[in-house]
């Protein structure tokens, strides 16, 4: 069974490799759009990633180290973009941050125009891939224990002193797990990027869309550039393994 499963995941990859039309593949993924695609899919996802950590610790950390009433159902709405359909969460985004979204007066009023611009990308890409985050380090939390912060609170640290000196690096390869997960998501984004943030190259549209596109007029550069977003994926992942701490391995 194991090897069936294995399979199941490996013969489509195999099946990309094999329709590569490899004669052309160099003129394939470096066109212009191509590279913008690529170019803006790596910074949108850095971003996501980064916001991630900074929205998601702290409520894997009151998750993990809080009872509260309503504490399931608040971790069944943090998870809930893990079963919503992409294009849904785009469509929630939109009429939350769009020009006549709950936010979109307020927003106008500021100046601020965030749908179908850079910004709407990022903030789509955070939204799929905050939920891998916090559940990778809620879960590094309650595996590590309270024990070890409550001896340091007893020895006179101060809260801020046992998050940073005792917590983070204690759960440290469950967040480099988390961080990783949360930016291949965001760099395979697809469907709240297109319905919240449009299609403009150079401003909107990543690596998926451009692939997409690519579907409907070259086939092959379609296949070429799903190889490339592949082995972005694999590398990152790899990089991430390699340099994490033993733990993690």
């Amino acid at each position: 069974m194991a090897a069936l499963g294995a399979l199941f995941i490996l013969l489509p990859l195999a099946a990309v490799v094999v329709r590569v039309d490899w004669s052309r593949f160099p003129e394939l993924v470096t066109s212009e759009s191509s590279i913008a695609a690529l170019k803006l899919s790596l910074t949108t996802s850095a971003a996501a990633t980064a916001l991630c950590i900074v929205a998601g610790t702290p409520m894997a950390l009151v998750l993990a180290r809080s009872a509260f009433p309503g504490q399931q159902v608040l971790r069944a709405l943090v998870l809930l973009p893990l079963v919503l359909p992409p294009v849904v969460g785009g469509i929630a985004l939109l009429y939350t941050f769009g020009r006549q979204g709950l936010l979109g007066g307020t927003l106008r009023a500021l100046g601020v125009e965030i749908a179908f611009s850079t910004t709407a990308v990022v903030l789509a890409q955070t939204f799929v891939a905050l939920p891998f985050l916090v559940l990778s380090l809620e879960g590094a939390l309650r595996s590590a224990g309270g024990r070890y912060e409550a001896v340091a609170a007893t020895l006179g640290a101060s809260p801020t002193t046992v998050l940073r000196r005792v917590t983070i690096p204690l759960v440290l390869p469950g967040l480099l797990s988390g961080a990783v997960l949360s930016f291949a998501r965001a760099l395979g984004e697809f469907g709240a990027t297109l319905t919240f943030a449009g299609s403009l190259q150079g401003v909107t549209r990543t690596l998926p869309l451009e692939i997409y596109l690519q579907r409907e007029t070259d086939p092959d550069a379609a296949v070429a550039l799903s190889l490339v977003l592949v082995a972005v994926a694999v590398l990152v992942v790899g990089l991430a393994h390699r340099s994490s701490p033993p733990a993690f391995r």
